[in-house]
C-alpha cells in the first residue's frame, strides 16, 4: 500500500525515473513537496562530486538534474504520450552545491500547442538560497502511433 503522502503522479514519475539509467546512477528521484505537489530531488553521492577540493556537485551533474526535473514538470502538465523534446536549456549556477541533497521545484511559465516554456530553481539548505536555475523550451508533441 502507499504512504499517505504518495499521489499517483508521485508513483508514476518515481517509476519512470526508476526506469532510466542515468537517472538511478545519479540518484534522481522524486519527493512530495509538501503542498500536494512533487520536488525533483538528487540524493548526494561521492561519484557526482567534480570538484574534491571543495567538495561540489559536478556542473554537468547539476545541469542534468535541472533538465530531468524540468521534463518531469512537462509531462505532468501536458498529457501526451511521448517525452518532451528539448529545445533548450539555459543554465545559471549561482554557488557551489555542497555534498548534501539537492532539491529543485519547476514553474510551467507558458504551455504552447508545440512548445513549453519551464523554470528551474534548485537547492539545498533553503529555497530561499537557489544553487542554480533553469529556464527551458520543450517541444511536446502528440503521440502519433
Amino acid at each position: 500500500m502507499a504512504a499517505a503522502s504518495e499521489t499517483p503522479d508521485l508513483a508514476r514519475f518515481r517509476a519512470l525515473l526508476e526506469q532510466i539509467p542515468y537517472c538511478r546512477f545519479l540518484g534522481i528521484t522524486v519527493v512530495p513537496s509538501g503542498d500536494g505537489g512533487v520536488l525533483a530531488k538528487l540524493g548526494f553521492a561521492e561519484h557526482i562530486v567534480g570538484n574534491a577540493g571543495l567538495p561540489a556537485i559536478h556542473g554537468g551533474v547539476i545541469g542534468a538534474f535541472l533538465e530531468t526535473a524540468a521534463i518531469v514538470e512537462v509531462m505532468s502538465q501536458v498529457p501526451a504520450a511521448v517525452l518532451p523534446k528539448t529545445i533548450d536549456l539555459t543554465i545559471a549556477y549561482l554557488r557551489s552545491a555542497g555534498p548534501v541533497d539537492t532539491f529543485a521545484r519547476t514553474t510551467v511559465t507558458k504551455h504552447g500547442r508545440r512548445v513549453t516554456n519551464v523554470r528551474v530553481e534548485a537547492w539545498q539548505e533553503s529555497p530561499d538560497r537557489p544553487v542554480a536555475t533553469a529556464q527551458g523550451h520543450f517541444l511536446v508533441l502528440p503521440d502519433e502511433r
